[in-house]
């Protein structure tokens, strides 16, 4: 497969040509990689009115994932994200005619949104409403929607939908039925719009379980999370089954949200991830699969409480009363491993073809035998069902409002303007324009959040 941005930087490199062109290092630097990061200099084509090189290597990879179209993002998942939100809206305006003019897009969304679904709907002064966890898992990260919700939400509204928008897989590797949501999305007119962020090498397993595989219409992939692909580089799919609308403006709406100096450094990256998907990837991730199932089956051995119902490389571990996520995590970084994530009541290690046999045996080998002690940590307040707090103004105002920090202990019934949450997870708690009370000031203090952004007084 020819990579054809990638060719283009390297010998654009190679040529020794005297740059009076953007950016000002102007080739050298003490990185080495300086040579490769161009701008748009004459045959380097242009990502938002893309139609040489760039535009060739985005139908790679649209061939790759079986999509209608594939396009780049050099900003992540988060570009995508407001990408798809905008592109949903246009199509429910486009439906609904001259209606929408007068209407919000309505958008019913899984509570665990990242924080760029928040702003993306107050950039599109979208209405939101919520799926609540239907599982056991007591965090902030995990939504499992049950299809069957999905579909009374969707034969109760009165409003047209503009879609259904859900987080597949989530921080903790839970994996929810898109097959069955989009096929109910469907039967009511609607779309089904996935946050992919962390999956974006499901469709190269044995048994395909990418959102495109299953149904979805749009959907984003932080190539980066998974794939051999440098920090900020992401896809935006759109489905062969969507709209034809979709894919001819989404190339618009990625510009709408992008900057006019994307990275060639990561679009060369998506580049040569796509020779890498061609070749090698369907051997090396199940083979990779397979080894962290067996690391698994040892730690479970070794009395860890290991959680299996996870995306396949995901190693996602339960703290037991004793010792929290956090803990274990400072635990495998004194020993020179670095984890995803960590809460109180989780360590999550992400995984992939290029971490070695050597590397998951120092995993291994540090956490060793696990004694069992104490009491299973509790859902307590952290578990989203009992965090239904009430809209007082829409997201868009809240977002926009003048605001003020304060200490999360004197929150409550204060508004949220900004979203007090660090990356990762990048889930909020309280969602801006909703009244904030006792039990999510104790959720603020259970992940650590001291200070939160309310909307002064005067302005409600």
């Amino acid at each position: 497969m020819r990579t054809p941005i990638a060719d283009f930087i390297k010998k654009y490199a190679e040529s020794e040509t005297v740059r009076f062109h953007m950016p000002g290092h102007k080739g050298r630097g003490s990185f080495s990689f300086e040579k490769y990061d161009i701008t748009e200099v004459k045959g380097a084509d242009s990502l938002y009115e893309a139609e040489g090189i760039i535009a060739e290597s985005e139908e790679n990879a649209s061939r790759l994932f079986g999509s209608r179209k594939t396009l780049y993002s050099t900003e992540g998942s988060s570009q995508c994200i407001r990408a798809m939100l905008h592109l949903a809206a246009q199509e429910w305006a486009r439906k609904n005619g001259t209606a929408a003019v007068e209407e919000k897009p309505l958008f019913i969304a899984a509570r665990n949104v990242h924080k760029a679904f928040i702003y993306g709907a107050a950039l599109e002064d979208a209405d939101v409403k919520w799926l609540y966890d239907e599982g056991d898992e007591p965090s902030l990260c995990a939504c499992r929607v049950i299809p069957e919700t999905v579909e009374e939400i969707l034969a109760a509204e009165l409003r047209p939908v503009a879609a259904v928008y859900i987080t597949c897989p989530d921080f903790l590797g839970n994996m929810n039925d898109v097959k069955k949501i989009a096929d109910i999305c469907h039967r009511y007119g609607t779309l089904l719009l996935v946050d992919n962020a962390h999956g974006a090498y499901l469709h190269f397993l044995e048994k395909p379980v990418h959102p495109l595989d299953l149904g979805a219409d749009m959907c984003c992939d932080s190539a980066h999370k998974t794939l051999p692909v440098i920090t900020g580089g992401a896809y935006l799919h759109i489905g062969k089954n969507a709209p034809g609308s979709l894919g001819a403006d989404a190339r618009q709406a990625m510009a709408l949200f992008g900057s006019t100096s994307p990275s060639y450094l990561i679009m060369g990256s998506l580049d040569e991830c796509n020779r890498y998907l061609n070749e090698k990837a369907r051997e090396e991730f199940p083979a990779c699969a397979a080894r962290l199932a067996s690391l698994r089956e040892k730690l479970e051995k070794n009395g860890w409480d290991v959680k299996r119902d996870t995306d396949p490389l995901r190693l996602t571990l339960r703290a037991d009363g004793k010792e929290t996520g956090i803990l274990t995590a400072e635990k495998l970084r004194a020993g020179g491993v670095e984890c995803e994530y960590a809460d109180p009541e989780y360590v999550v290690l992400m995984v992939s073809p290029f971490n070695s046999e050597e590397d998951l045996a120092r995993a291994a080998e540090i956490l060793g035998v696990k004694e069992k002690n104490g009491q299973a940590v509790k859902p307590g307040p952290v578990h989203t069902e009992e965090l239904k707090l009430e809209q007082k103004i829409s997201i868009r105002k809240a977002v926009f409002a003048p605001s003020e920090m304060i200490d999360a202990d004197k929150s409550a019934g204060r508004v949220c303007a900004a979203l007090a949450v660090s990356c990762p997870p990048a889930v909020p708690i309280a969602v801006s324009g909703e009244i904030i009370d006792e039990k999510a000031v104790a959720v603020l203090k259970h992940y650590g959040i001291e200070k939160i952004s309310c909307v002064c007084q005067k302005n409600l």
